[in-house]
């Protein structure tokens, strides 16, 4: 049975990131969208309300689970008996850094190795920080966000997220 992990602090996960879940989850026996506490952060969401949102936007993807974790990726990966890492690419920029980090896991943890999964061209662009900075201002978000996501994130910045057609 091969298991990947997919971390990230997914504040919020957006539909770049489910692409990235749906495709994993085609190719492993099972996927773990693994969030990340990150002291260097200051989330919107809680880690709580995090992995609920996952758990409701991957509820349809039988071979996925979330967790949350802290300290080193590849100490929770190992033991979860992972030995696969999943990181999404959105541009070239990303590849250097997530390059790095892949090199530097291969150090640490020699058996498990790092799948780089390109985005859909139409999630290219889109990060969760400039969800919340569009939202932040009342733009229209509900082309980048799983419903049940777009609704916790409407309760934070209010309905102007939504867009023409709320999606409720």
């Amino acid at each position: 049975m091969t298991v990947a992990v997919y971390p990230g602090s997914f504040d919020p996960i957006t539909k770049g990131h489910m692409d990235i879940v749906e495709r994993a989850a085609q190719i492993f026996n099972e996927v773990i969208v693994a969030v990340v506490i990150n002291p260097n952060k200051k989330p919107l969401f809680t880690m709580d309300e995090r992995v609920e949102m996952i758990r409701m936007a991957s509820a349809h993807i039988p071979n996925v689970r979330v967790e949350s974790f802290s300290g080193l990726l590849v100490d929770f990966t190992r033991k979860q008996g992972a030995r696969a890492i999943v990181r999404g690419l959105r541009a070239v920029s990303d590849f250097e850094v997530e390059f790095q980090m892949a090199l530097m896991n291969k150090r640490l943890y020699p058996e498990a190795e790092t799948v780089f999964m390109a985005t859909h061209t139409d999630y290219a662009f889109l990060s969760s920080s400039m969800v919340k900075e569009v939202a932040s201002f009342g733009g229209d978000v509900s082309d980048y966000l799983p419903p049940s996501v777009l609704t916790r994130v409407a309760e934070k910045y209010g309905d102007t997220v939504w867009g023409k057609a709320p999606a409720r």
